[in-house]
């Protein structure tokens, strides 16, 4: 069995910047990041247009897709869906391509990484002492998850799946119906996993 090759988190942010693909930083190691698709698109879509007029100068910024999150208790960079910061972004060591200060979290499930996003990434996002909230929206059903913190170690937790539904964000002044959410989403389509290439040496 040959040995995992582990690199710094310098290494790794050399790497990332001409990677033709993404990966994740687990505290040495890299983890490829999987395809996404239309209907993950489309949920990031509707949820950028709605936040972006709802926030509009009450002191959020929004950040999707490209920038990085680090959490230095856990040693990880990660690449949430969408993040919400109340106030100004911490950058992290200058780079305006990671931050550290995440109020809201948002995510798409996937087949292949929706026990991480329940589990693992939880666990992980849950050391940043910012994070107050955050929440799961499926792809393949109209099914969201939403955890708000209580109080130090407690969340609470609300489940919506019904289309006339309104999901509101209490840490930011946010709502959004289950229809605005899935519009133009497609539930028949079949999800292709694509695995990236292996980052072994």
């Amino acid at each position: 069995m040959s040995a995992v090759t582990l690199y710094s988190p310098e290494k790794y942010l050399e790497l990332e910047t001409s990677a033709t693909f993404k990966s994740e930083y687990h505290d040495g190691k890299l983890i490829p990041m999987t395809g996404g698709s239309t209907n993950h698109n489309q949920i990031i879509i509707n949820l950028i247009a709605f936040l972006k007029f709802s926030l509009k100068g009450k002191g959020y910024r929004q950040f999707a897709g490209d920038v990085k999150l680090w959490i230095p208790e856990v040693r990880r960079y990660t690449y949430p869906d969408l993040m919400i910061v109340r106030g100004e972004p911490l950058y992290h060591d200058g780079r305006t391509d990671t931050i550290e200060n995440p109020t809201i979290i948002i995510e798409v499930l996937s087949k292949s990484a929706q026990d991480y996003d329940h589990g693992d990434k939880f666990s992980a996002y849950r050391t940043i002492d910012t994070f107050q909230e955050y929440v799961l929206v499926n792809q393949y059903k109209q099914q969201v998850e939403h955890y708000v913190k209580t109080a130090e170690k407690r969340w609470s937790f609300r489940e919506y799946n019904a289309i006339e539904q309104q999901l509101f964000l209490e840490k930011a002044p946010f709502e959004i119906s289950l229809a605005d959410l899935y519009n133009e989403v497609d539930f028949t389509l079949v999800e292709q996993v694509r695995y990236a290439p292996s980052t072994k040496a």
